[in-house]
């Protein structure tokens, strides 16, 4: 697998078939995005909907590719898929010529010796997954850690041991690992997540970077991608916003309108990231009365599309 791939040929052939569509609308399309950095969308913000559904919605949106959510009793956990399951998925990104860059997990590292065997079993079972949606290019795994931010000198140890047995199940199945920082995680710094994959040392143990959580550490945008740019595989994005309460909580991307995705977007391509940015819908949002996920999907488009454009990544025909 090529993690840092130019484009993907579901990318090409996603944006040649809307181009087409539009233009026979006499609408505005894009061309393929030039420096390979994927547009998706997390299905973490779509568990209401039906997987067929909200990979249409997806595609007919405008989106590369989708990142699908495999969490326990989850509509894509690995446990409950069937073989017509996983079949009718794979044939329906094909068609839609959608990217799958990735599958969510949420697994804790430093857990009871039961329950990280049972978490190596989940991982097996979502990398035997990956590789039967995509075996060309399977999708990498991405989790959060677990634990609490006071706990990271106490837990970072005991990380580094749990993190190589998940290592040999990324390495014997040939499937990126790619772990989380988390503002509420004992892992939850860049420069700590840059240490703690870089004592594992492998190729198969990567990072995500999801710029919302160091943002509320008021941590700078330029200076926390440069601590993880090197071992970054992965990019969510979303906001943050401070309540009338004075609580700061997640918020769809674009919505706060206090992060610049145009340079956050060329500091990514400078940076030689050739992975997917996509789309988180944070718990916070989507448990809200009345979350609707089809607008959040086509309202994180539109405040996020722009910048694609204007950092060169998708170019308006």
């Amino acid at each position: 697998m090529n993690i840092t791939a130019a484009i993907s040929r579901r990318e090409f052939l996603q944006a040649t078939a809307v181009s087409a569509g539009l233009a026979a609308l006499g609408q505005t399309a894009f061309a393929a995005p030039p420096a390979g950095i994927g547009f998706g969308f997390s299905l973490y913000g779509m568990r209401s909907l039906k997987v067929a559904e909200a990979l249409k919605a997806c595609a007919d949106i405008g989106y590369s590719g989708v990142e699908l959510a495999c969490l326990k009793d989850w509509p894509c956990d690995a446990a409950a898929l069937t073989k017509a399951d996983r079949v009718a998925i794979r044939s329906q990104l094909n068609d839609l010529a959608l990217d799958l860059p990735c599958l969510m997990e949420n697994l804790g590292l430093v857990v009871p010796a039961a329950q990280h065997q049972t978490n190596l079993e989940r991982l097996k079972a979502a990398c035997e997954l990956a590789h039967g949606l995509a075996p060309d290019e399977p999708p990498l795994i991405e989790t959060v850690l677990g634990g609490k931010p006071a706990e990271w000198e106490q837990l970072r140890d005991k990380m580094v041991v749990a993190l190589k047995d998940w290592e040999r199940v990324a390495l014997a199945h040939k499937t990126v690992i790619a772990i989380k920082a988390h503002i509420s995680g004992a892992l939850h710094t860049p420069r700590d997540a840059q240490w703690l994959v870089r004592q594992i040392n492998s190729p198969w143990i990567r990072l995500v970077f999801d710029y919302s959580h160091f943002q509320r550490q008021q941590l700078n945008l330029a200076d926390s991608l440069s601590a993880m740019i090197g071992e970054t595989v992965f990019v969510h994005i979303k906001d943050n916003i401070t309540t009338t309460d004075g609580k700061t909580e997640f918020a769809l991307p674009g919505d706060a309108r206090d992060i610049d995705y145009a340079e956050y977007l060329t500091l990514l391509k400078a940076g030689g990231y050739r992975g997917s940015v996509v789309v988180e819908v944070s718990a916070q949002v989507f448990n809200k009365p009345g979350y609707d996920p089809l607008a959040a999907a086509k309202r994180s488009y539109t405040n996020i599309h722009p910048a694609f454009i204007k950092a060169g990544l998708r170019a308006e025909a």
